[in-house]
């Protein structure tokens, strides 16, 4: 009668707690689901990874990873809204749950990793920090600007690293920062400061729209490290899980040759496993992140591989281009790589 009692005592106990607990949290992914469209945190404008056109659609290369998102959940890269942010309310934007995916060009550091409630997916782009400054100066070296005024936009790692740089090399600069990129960049050309400095792949963008670009040179220098790459919220494993396998994808489909003018083909003849898994016609590896099996056939289709999307947005005949380095393949001597599909 005493072992009823209290299994009768703790079965209450438990259907108690059971029934005043709150329900689960809706995942991210059911909620873009639900809402019919991802919203992605995009820039204020950065000339090829994500700017608005003639028409105001947001296109780049950090866009097209938002549209390769909403191919591989709606089967439409269109289902996708952007809401512009600026370095400074962009991970707050993240956090409050205003926006599903932070795709634009943010620094993966440990602080944010771990301090921010804001998690990194995967590096889509290996940048450094550099500096844009007048011809008419005869700067040639970073060191050579010691006492300048320096522009940097707030709430980014620019500020950091620039102090840090000084403090190892016995320099001082004079920063102002400003609250926009846009600010930023306008008290640079209207002469507020000496130099402006951020992400090389920023400035090569920023220096084609001056007025007078070519009276401005980028130093060769880069004096830090930036990963770049989509961030998400914390606490939600498997949607962390989708868009980081989203840029493996794309990665994975250069190496194998998979492009937006094959990839049909691919699946129907292609005898190669890792090729077969990456297409989903082996194995259910779309069904595991939520998504149908034939997700990375949607990406392609969508926004071609990592190459075709590099060279849409930075290639020679674009007006940012931009030399692959690092971010070539593992395979040419880069840096990129992509975990197996298996």
């Amino acid at each position: 009668m005493m072992r009823i009692s209290v299994a009768g005592f703790l079965a209450g106990i438990v259907l108690s707690a059971v029934a005043s607990a709150p329900a689960l949290a809706q995942s991210t992914l059911d909620k873009i689901k639900q809402r019919g469209q991802i919203i992605c945190g995009t820039s204020e404008g950065v000339p090829g990874f994500s700017l608005q056109d003639a028409n105001g659609a947001w296109k780049g290369f950090d866009t097209d990873i938002c549209r390769a998102l909403s191919a591989a959940i709606f089967n439409d890269p269109d289902k996708a809204s952007y809401l512009s942010l600026s370095s400074k309310n962009r991970l707050v934007a993240l956090q409050s749950g205003e926006i599903d995916v932070l795709a634009r060009t943010t620094t993966w550091t440990l602080g944010r990793d771990i301090g921010q409630g804001v998690s990194f997916t995967a590096v889509n782009y290996y940048d450094g920090q550099g500096f844009i400054v007048r011809k008419k100066l005869n700067v040639n070296s970073v060191k050579e600007l010691d006492g300048a005024s320096i522009c940097v936009a707030q709430g980014t790692t620019t500020e950091l690293n620039l102090a840090d740089y000084g403090r190892t090399n016995g320099i001082k600069f004079e920063t102002v920062a400003f609250a926009t990129l846009e600010d930023t960049v306008q008290a640079y050309e209207a002469g507020r400061c000496d130099a402006y400095t951020t992400d090389l792949s920023s400035l090569a963008g920023t220096r084609s729209k001056l007025k007078a670009p070519e009276e401005h040179v980028l130093l060769q220098q880069v004096i830090s490290k930036e990963p770049l790459g989509p961030w998400v919220r914390k606490n939600d494993a498997a949607w962390f899980d989708l868009v980081r396998w989203t840029v493996f994808a794309l990665i994975n489909a250069e190496e194998f040759g998979v492009t937006k003018a094959n990839v049909d083909e691919m699946v129907k003849t292609s005898t190669n496993p890792e090729i077969r898994r990456l297409l989903g016609a082996e194995g259910k590896f779309g069904e595991s992140l939520g998504l149908s099996n034939d997700w990375v056939v949607r990406i392609i289709k969508a926004v071609g591989n990592y190459g075709e999307s590099f060279e849409r947005n930075f290639g020679a005949n674009t007006n940012n281009p931009l030399p692959r380095g690092a971010n070539k393949l593992w395979t040419q001597g880069g840096l990129q790589f992509a975990p197996p599909i298996r």
